[in-house]
Parts: C-alpha cells; sequence; structure tokens
C-alpha cells in the first residue's frame, strides 16, 4: 500500500499497488502531455522561423529579378533615347528610307518592352506559386498540428477521466467492504490463483478450505501434496489477513502467528504459511519471502505476489524427501506385525493390571464394610445386654413392691386399704 497526499486538502490517504501504477502512469502521461506540448511550440518557431527564411529569400529573389529587369529596361530606355537622340541628328541628313529604319527600330522596341514584361509577369506568377504552394503546405501542417493535438488532448483527458472513475470505484469499495468481506477478497484471490494451475501443477494435491473448528479455532486453507503412491510428502496450513484502509486499530502480523502454529500442530501439518497484506510499509515483509523460525518452527510469512511460489518451492523441497518417507513406510508395512502383537500384548498387560488394581480395591472395600459391620453388630450386642440389665433390674424392682410399703408414711392411703379390707365380698 502507498500513502498519497492530495495537494488541496492536504489529506492523506492509501491506494493499493494497482491504484499508485495508475497514479503514476497518470503522472507520467502529463509530463509526456507536456513535452509534446512544449515540443510543438518548438516546431511552431520553428515553422514561423521557416516561413520568415522563405518570405526574405523570396523577396529577395524577387528584389533581384526586379532588378535586373529594371537594368535592363533603363538600358532599353538608353539605347532607345541614343536611337532618339541620333535620330534627331540625322533628321536633315536622312532621307525617307530613315524614317523607315526608325519606324522599325520603334516596333522593335516595343516588342523588347512587352517581352520584358510577359517574362516579368511569368517570373512574378511563378514566384507567386511557389509562395501560395508554401502557405498552403503550412496551413495544412498547422491545421494537422492542431488536429492531432486536439485528438491527444482528448485522448488523454478520457484516460484520465477513466483512471479518476476507477480510483473513485475503488475508494467507494473500499469503504464499504467490511472487515470479513476484505479477508474473504484476499482468501478468494488466493483459491483463483491456485485453481489456475491446479491441473497443470498439482495435479494430486489437496488444496481446500480448513472447516474443521473442534479444538477451538481453524485456519483459511490446507495443501497437501502426494506421490504416485498415495504417500504424503509435503503439507502447509494457510492463513489469509487483510484489512480494510479505513481502519481504527492496525493489526500487526506477529499478532497471529500463535494462532497459526496452534492450528498447523492440531491439523497436522508440516508447514505454516501467513499470506498478509498487513503492515503495507515494513519493508522486512514487502521484501519477498520472510522466515519466522526464530518464533515458531517451519513458518512463514509472505505477500500475496508470493503464495504460488511459496507453494512451489516447499513442494520441490519436499520431492527430496519422497524416497526416504516411500522407504520408511515399506519398512513400517514389513514389521506391522510383530508391532501389533507388541501392542496387544501391551494392552493385554495394561488391561489385567487395571482389572487387578480395580479387584484388588474391591476386596479392600469389602473387608472394610465386613469390619463396619462387626463394629455395628458389636454395638448393637451391647446395646441388647445393656437392655436386658435394665430390664431385670425393673422386674426385680416391681416384685420387691408392697401395699405396706406404698402406704409407709401414708395415713390417708392407709386408712383407704384398711377400709377396703373391712368390705364384705359379695359371693
Amino acid at each position: 500500500m502507498n500513502e498519497i497526499i492530495c495537494p488541496h486538502c492536504h489529506k492523506a490517504f492509501k491506494v493499493d499497488d494497482a491504484g499508485y501504477a495508475a497514479i503514476l502512469k497518470q503522472v507520467r502521461d502529463t509530463d509526456f502531455e507536456q513535452q509534446i506540448h512544449d515540443r510543438l511550440e518548438l516546431a511552431e518557431q520553428q515553422k514561423a522561423s521557416a516561413i520568415e527564411l522563405a518570405t526574405a529569400n523570396l523577396r529577395m529573389a524577387l528584389q533581384g529579378d526586379s532588378a535586373k529587369k529594371d537594368g535592363e529596361i533603363s538600358e532599353l530606355k538608353e539605347k532607345l533615347k541614343a536611337g532618339e537622340i541620333a535620330q534627331k541628328l540625322a533628321v536633315n541628313e536622312a532621307t525617307s528610307p530613315k524614317d523607315t529604319e526608325i519606324e522599325q527600330l520603334k516596333a522593335k522596341l516595343t516588342t523588347i518592352e512587352i517581352a520584358q514584361k510577359l517574362a516579368i509577369t511569368e517570373a512574378v506568377d511563378v514566384v507567386r506559386q511557389e509562395r501560395d504552394a508554401l502557405k498552403n503546405s503550412l496551413e495544412k501542417a498547422a491545421l494537422e498540428k492542431q488536429l492531432a493535438e486536439t485528438a491527444l488532448k482528448e485522448r488523454y483527458d478520457a484516460q484520465i477521466k477513466d483512471r479518476d472513475d476507477h480510483i473513485e470505484r475503488l475508494r467507494d469499495m473500499k469503504a464499504r467492504l467490511s472487515t470479513k468481506m476484505v479477508g474473504e477478497t484476499l482468501e478468494q484471490h488466493c483459491d483463483i490463483e491456485f485453481n489456475k494451475i491446479r491441473a497443470t501443477a498439482f495435479p494430486r494435491a489437496y488444496f481446500e478450505k480448513d472447516n474443521d473448528a473442534r479444538g477451538g479455532s481453524k485456519g483459511d486453507f490446507i495443501f497437501r501434496d502426494f506421490d504416485e503412491s498415495g504417500t504424503e510428502f509435503v503439507s502447509i496450513m494457510f492463513d489469509m489477513k487483510n484489512e480494510s484502509d479505513t481502519s481504527a486499530t492496525k493489526c500487526r502480523n506477529e499478532d497471529f502467528l500463535a494462532k497459526l502454529n496452534k492450528d498447523r500442530e492440531e491439523k497436522g501439518c508440516e508447514y505454516a504459511v501467513l499470506i498478509s497484506l498487513l503492515e503495507p510499509e515494513n519493508e522486512l515483509y514487502n521484501s519477498g519471502i520472510v522466515d519466522v523460525f526464530h518464533r515458531y518452527p517451519k513458518m512463514y510469512v509472505v505477500r500475496p505476489q508470493f503464495f504460488i511460489p511459496m507453494i512451489t518451492l516447499l513442494r520441490n523441497a519436499a520431492l527430496n524427501t519422497v524416497a526416504y518417507k516411500s522407504e520408511l513406510a515399506l519398512v513400517r508395512a514389513q514389521s506391522i506385525d510383530i508391532t501389533k502383537f507388541e501392542d496387544e500384548l501391551d494392552q493385554f498387560k495394561a488391561g489385567f493390571g487395571r482389572n487387578f488394581d480395580l479387584a484388588s480395591r474391591k476386596f479392600q472395600t469389602a473387608i472394610d464394610e465386613i469390619d463396619k459391620s462387626i463394629d455395628h453388630l458389636q454395638k448393637t450386642k451391647e446395646a441388647l445386654l445393656g437392655c436386658d440389665r435394665n430390664l431385670r433390674l425393673a422386674n426385680d424392682k416391681a416384685q420387691d413392691v408392697t401395699i405396706k410399703k406404698l402406704t409407709r408414711g401414708n395415713p390417708t392411703m392407709a386408712a383407704k386399704f384398711s377400709e377396703l379390707a373391712q368390705v364384705p365380698t359379695v359371693e
């Protein structure tokens, strides 16, 4: 991620690598457009200089032709004047044939003047045609340049508008994405990238989401690869972490290493890899594949662009151990009977010892209960013996009771018993 400060509101916002590259390209396009504008201005100046130079050359050529023609005309006029002077001098001496000759000379002079005028007109027309052609070519070049500038400006304006719209859409999407959706987007990216090459690069590999949360937590993806005999030779636990740019609290990669190591151990994976977009400005994680063996064994932290190279690297390294693992599996298969017999014997010993301990504890419990019962019966016996003594004493006391003893010291009761004794008995 890259931080950019707005030159208008001076607020900082972050964009991903694609957006940052688009903005850089936009800046480069602006510089390119400025260079094109400068070069067009230079071409315009060169064109103006060329026009001025051509005009000056044409003017000088026309002035040279005019001067030449004027010189010829002046010479003819001088000759004509000289002829007139000679004619005037020879007026008196000349006869009518002389007049005829003079007229012929005048006609020749007139013809020469007309030819000179025609030559000058033709030369001027040629120069004018060249000037008009040069002017038309310059106007055409200016028009083509203007059309090219307009088309180029319109094209770059459209590209800039498209990029601005794309950046705005990305910002809006990031603002609306929840933390869970951001994480799922990274998981979907890794899943799609792996499935693109699954059939060709990993035909026997297993790569699925980790949905087993019996241990209290789970990772995101588990990768396992097998050889032709079905022996597993490499396994990787993956965890993907991302967060929105607008998150109030920023997480660190180290916050998730302990959980990832726990998930790796619970799922029996050999390696653990954290695919992370956290800490975007940390050069340690931006430099490439980072191993964190000093914290947890066989664990790496990488950016999403190293997801497939990381799998390939660990898989190719593990291919060297396939032969050793195959031999180990063969040895285990050959010794499985002995191992099974020893396991069963150990199980029998453990079961017999457990049952013996249970029987011993039950026997001791029975003895303790018998002792408790004996103590209880002894107490009951003593209680019954004590009751017998008390009954015997009570009986002795009852046998010893007489009327005489009862009325002793009680005159009232003695009188009553005496009266009762004197009453005759009715038969």
